[in-house]
């Protein structure tokens, strides 16, 4: 029987090439799979483990909200305390303010929303794109969804998720709308990496006043300074040499700040239990009105962290941080501020670096050195957290692509940003030497993690909705308890924006624009890519020569296009008068997904018959992924296309075994679209073992046996040929695109553009240096793009 090869008519790919290997085959290729099950959150822990893992959760995730009684008290009381009850209503505040946002909301319900075990809001929003199209992600294909990593469910038509969904999809405003949140409320997250650094260092440094009141401000502003720069200057060596006492200097932190607020209890008031009583809040705002109603600003502070809190669960898994924070870090920090307020209503007048003043004389230096240590850890917490959502935020392509350095050999998620980092560090210190005063500091803190927070709820009803499925009126009853909590702390901080709250505003704001512009350009670049596309048939009609001198070598046409032949390439042919033997048009992309296996990262299939010796080979990367491990990245590449020609051997050499099941195998490679369809190659199987799969039959026929080995010395002459070219000289075409407005545009499309996404491309790295490409085989090609 003759095998179904030709040229398809749609796409001008060979259909002979479009294999995807059957089920049965594909079972040795989840050895990665496997292992990233047996990885997962969801396995089961033992006890030991798990508590263990929960003493290591302390010095990473809960730093920043465990040294939050450093400066809550005195934020909140900046001018003094009028009435000693009004101790009691701030502290009722915080005790119904810890359980119910970081107890109900993020440790038992937000947690549980993670993406694999990623958090932060790029995390919520890469699991929502899984679930409804509201993002155009550049190169998108159905074949991503087939990941093992990519977990996603279908909804019924008619079903309140399934409306939502369609809802969301109808609008370009409604997609683009969710999009600016995300970007804010991650800005906002960003924010936070500033300020508490410096106002955790910054209060802790602060009570050396109590021992030696003749210090001077600005000595004490000049101490905090150093450690903060000492802090941002050694995040290039990472927390592994180190890493091993942050979770036992944040234990002896909550043990201190528990048994001391147990001590003030004891010794100046143990009736403030009554704070638990919420008739004391209803009091407190009677009686203060809208003094007492600013104040909830700095009662917004004791929540600081808890945003961190999310952002950081890659670490550790949802048992552990559960379990840490209600069996450590909820009841020593409701001891700690109780105690404070125990000592504050005999002591009202010290409200100012209340903490310090509460301690015991003879614990005063322990309890500084560890506090000061303490705050480190926090502020080191914050800024992990900010760079892993500037990695996310660069997959998505939501953010200039800037360097990204593995402080660990053991933790992939342990990363550092040279660029962000002494960013973050400049206008760190901006913010502390420019105000001097936590007081304002905190007001920017609050009004930071206050934002975040709100984008967190309106993600999470989408979560709630369409990934969980949950009944509306669960979703009601968590809406309105989040928002009736946060949108009540936002108004007050609304307030101070002149006090301080206009800097994560104006922080945010520049952030913002950097990640829109980007991704506004980003898009459009892709855009211009798409519709100046040759297609595949116009190559293929040229014959395999191209209407070239086909020379020895194989070049490797880099572009975003995961279909269609790009336009640099034609650019090419049509000005050279020679061509490579061997063509390899690469393209790599990122997917909403936190990973993607290693044996499921490229993608490869011929285009046209096996004398045009022209492939495509698609590699995909989650958001979590890295370079770090791709130095040899042309080898790999390599590997898999000697594989695929092996594979792609094989199923020619069973092509007249059973025509019925070829076809079938032909029909399920292209999509409902027609789209082109991927051959999916997995390094971790080796010929012999696909060999031995696809034997057995081969046997039985004397015409099919002959027909394999005629396959098979094809394939040998094919690989021996790219072999050689390989030899002979691999070259790397990249496009070097510009994107300008058109001349009709209006301002602020130009000023975006042409000056500040002009800016940032030429700032941030180039392919060329992320894919660690030699310069002298590099050959750039450069085109303009007019949007």
């Amino acid at each position: 029987m003759a095998s179904r090869t030709g040229i398809d008519e749609e796409t001008g790919d060979h259909k002979g090439s479009m294999w995807k290997l059957d089920q049965k085959l594909d079972q040795p290729m989840d050895e990665e799979a496997m292992k990233l099950k047996s990885m997962s959150r969801n396995k089961e822990i033992s006890t030991l483990m798990l508590m263990q893992l929960a003493f290591q959760s302390l010095g990473v995730v809960y730093g920043d909200l465990g040294t939050s009684p450093l400066y809550v008290f005195y934020n909140t009381f900046p001018h003094g305390i009028a009435e000693t009850e009004d101790v009691i209503g701030v502290l009722s505040l915080i005790i119904y303010s810890l359980t119910l946002v970081p107890l109900i909301k993020y440790v038992f319900i937000v947690s549980r929303a993670n993406d694999n075990g990623q958090g932060g809001t790029f995390a919520l929003y890469s699991l929502l794109c899984r679930h409804a199209k509201i993002k155009n992600f550049p190169n998108y294909d159905r074949t991503d969804e087939e990941l093992t990593t990519y977990s996603h469910s279908s909804f019924h038509e008619q079903s309140f998720a399934g409306k939502t969904k369609r809802w969301l999809e109808r609008r370009a405003f409604r997609k683009n709308a969710l999009l600016v949140l995300v970007l804010v409320g991650s800005c906002m997250v960003i924010g936070d990496g500033i300020l508490t650094p410096a106002i955790s260092v910054l209060s802790a440094v602060d009570g050396i006043n109590i021992d030696h009141p003749k210090l001077s401000e600005d000595a004490v502003l000049i101490i905090a300074i150093a450690l903060i720069v000492g802090l941002f200057s050694i995040q290039h060596y990472g927390t592994d040499k180190v890493g091993w006492l942050f979770s036992p200097i944040v234990f002896l932190w909550f043990l201190l700040i528990g048994g001391i607020g147990i001590h003030n209890i004891c010794v100046y008031d143990s009736s403030i239990y009554k704070a638990f009583s919420p008739v004391y809040i209803y009091r407190y705002f009677k009686r203060g009105g809208r003094d007492s109603w600013a104040s909830l600003g700095g009662v917004m502070l004791s929540l600081t962290g808890t945003e961190a809190l999310f952002a950081d669960l890659s670490h550790f898994p949802v048992p552990a941080i559960q379990i840490a924070f209600t069996v450590i870090v909820f009841p020593c920090l409701l001891l700690a501020y109780a105690g404070q307020a125990a000592y504050l209503m005999k002591n009202s007048d010290h409200v100012v670096s209340a903490f310090y003043y509460s301690v015991p004389g003879s614990l005063y230096w322990p309890v500084y050195v560890v506090a000061t240590a303490a705050a480190i850890i926090a502020s080191q917490a914050t800024i992990c957290a900010t760079f892993s959502l500037i990695k996310q935020a660069v997959a998505l392509g939501c953010f200039p692509r800037v360097k990204v350095v593995h402080t660990s050999k053991e933790f992939l998620n342990r990363i550092y940003i040279p660029d962000v980092n002494w960013i973050l560090m400049i206008l760190c210190v901006t913010v502390t030497a420019g105000f001097k005063d936590q007081n304002q500091i905190g007001n920017a803190s609050g009004a930071a993690v206050v934002l975040v927070m709100l984008v967190t709820t309106f993600l999470m009803i989408l979560i709630m909705l369409l990934v969980w499925r949950c009944h509306w009126m669960i979703v009601l009853i968590f809406t309105a308890l989040s928002l009736a909590v946060e949108l009540t702390y936002f108004s007050a901080l609304i307030l101070k924006v002149n006090q301080g709250g206009w800097v994560p505003l104006v922080i945010a704001a520049a952030f913002f624009i950097i990640m829109y512009v980007w991704n506004y350009g980003t898009m459009k670049r892709y855009e211009f890519e798409m519709h100046s596309k040759v297609s595949v048939a116009w190559i293929l009609r040229l014959g395999p020569s191209l209407g070239l001198v086909r020379v020895p070598g194989v070049g490797l046409v880099y572009s975003e296009l995961a279909s269609g032949v790009p336009h640099i390439f034609s650019h090419l042919i049509t000005n050279l008068p020679a061509l490579h033997s061997v063509v390899v048009f690469v393209c790599v992309k990122y997917l909403p997904v936190y990973t993607v296996p290693e044996g499921e990262r490229f993608l490869v299939k011929r285009i046209g018959t096996k004398n045009f010796h022209i492939f495509r080979c698609v590699v995909r990367y989650g958001y979590t992924d890295l370079h770090k491990k791709d130095d040899d990245f042309e080898s790999k590449l390599f590997d898999n296309l000697f594989m695929f020609v092996r594979l792609e051997s094989l199923m020619d050499g069973c092509s007249d075994i059973d025509e019925h099941g070829l076809y079938e195998q032909e029909t399920e490679s292209r999509d409902e679209n027609g789209n082109e369809s991927h051959f999916n190659v997995n390094p971790n199987i080796s010929s012999a073992d696909s060999i031995l799969l696809v034997d057995s039959p081969l046997h039985t026929n004397n015409t099919v046996m002959s027909s394999s080995q005629t396959s098979k010395q094809s394939e040998v002459d094919e690989i021996e040929f790219l072999k050689s070219c390989r030899v002979a000289g691999v070259v790397h075409l990249m496009g070097n695109t510009a994107v300008k407005a058109r001349s009709g545009s209006k301002f602020y499309k130009k000023i975006a553009i042409d000056y500040i996404y002009e800016f940032l491309r030429k700032m941030c790295r180039d392919n060329s240096v992320i894919f660690h490409v030699p310069h002298e085989s590099l050959l750039n090609v450069g085109q303009v793009c007019y949007v």
